[in-house]
């Protein structure tokens, strides 16, 4: 076995390297336009290579190999938006950003948390890092903007059309809205605790997301992460948060803490009151 594997190594590497990006690039393209541009595309393509080796069609397997170079030119021209999207995403992975830019994004939420808590208008934004958030949201409206606290304001106002549900937002960009967070199932939450609370804890049970709430009711400043939630802070409180965890937190991680937001959080015997920080009042919406 193990002369096997000195001989054969390379042959592994290649394979675990071609599943990776099969994987992902399936990923990348479930439940986006070109899912069905991808999926007629390589049908074609398969039905005609069958066609062709079975019926031993030497003139249209000449044509297929003529065309195997340009593949890749016509992948580029069917596919550059998406592809766009794609790099666009990678830029803006926790790997790739700088410290000044991370903390300009969390001045975003810092003033959009701000301006809508003083006039009481809900607001539900899901910052995702190493997990996908859009993997256990129920639905969404593909915004793909850059994240500001004018964007945020506009669409949370209560007269917008994407208003309910929640935001997430990846590095400087709102990837989507109105998105339904899945609803944290404990029994030991507070009675007073209301939707957007509990989709915020339920979200931050499931991934690695920090989750900002505005209460729509009383105007308070919440956070969930790593299904906690801490209600009731002020706006140095939430700063100093978001730079531990998205600035300043140590690199790199144990496996544990890889693994951590994969799982269920462990019950806690600690209620949501008893996690604020300081007295302040309490968002029920």
């Amino acid at each position: 076995m193990l002369t096997w594997l000195q001989y054969n190594w390379r042959m592994l590497v290649e394979i675990a390297l071609l599943s990776v990006g099969i994987y992902y690039a399936i990923t990348f393209v479930r439940g986006t336009r070109a899912a069905p541009v991808v999926t007629g595309f390589l049908t074609v393509l398969l039905a005609l290579a069958v066609i062709t080796l079975g019926l031993d069609l030497r003139v249209l397997k000449a044509l297929l190999l003529a065309l195997l170079p340009s593949l890749a030119v016509i992948t580029f021209v069917l596919f550059q938006p998406e592809l766009r999207r794609m790099l666009a995403q990678l830029g803006n992975l926790p790997l790739f950003a700088s410290t000044r830019e991370k903390r300009e994004n969390i001045e975003v939420l810092i003033k959009a948390a701000e301006r809508l808590a003083d006039v009481r208008i809900g607001m539900l934004v899901a910052v995702e890092q190493s997990v996908s958030v859009q993997e256990v949201v129920e639905s969404g409206i593909v915004v793909d903007c850059e994240a500001t606290p004018e964007m945020l304001e506009t669409i949370f106002f209560p007269n917008n059309a994407i208003h309910d549900g929640g935001v997430i937002m990846r590095g400087d960009r709102i990837t989507h809205a109105a998105c339904i967070f899945p609803l944290s199932q404990r029994e030991d939450l507070s009675k007073s605790l209301g939707t957007r609370h509990r989709a915020a804890i339920g979200l931050s049970e499931e991934t690695d997301a920090v989750v900002v709430v505005v209460s729509e009711e009383s105007g308070a400043v919440s956070y969930a992460y790593r299904g906690k939630l801490v209600r009731g802070i002020t706006l140095e409180n939430l700063r100093a948060f978001l730079t531990s965890v998205l600035v300043m937190e140590p690199h790199p991680r144990s496996w544990r803490d890889t693994l951590r937001p994969l799982s269920p959080p462990r019950p806690t015997t600690e209620s949501p009151e008893s996690l604020r920080p300081n007295p302040g009042p309490h968002g029920v919406a």
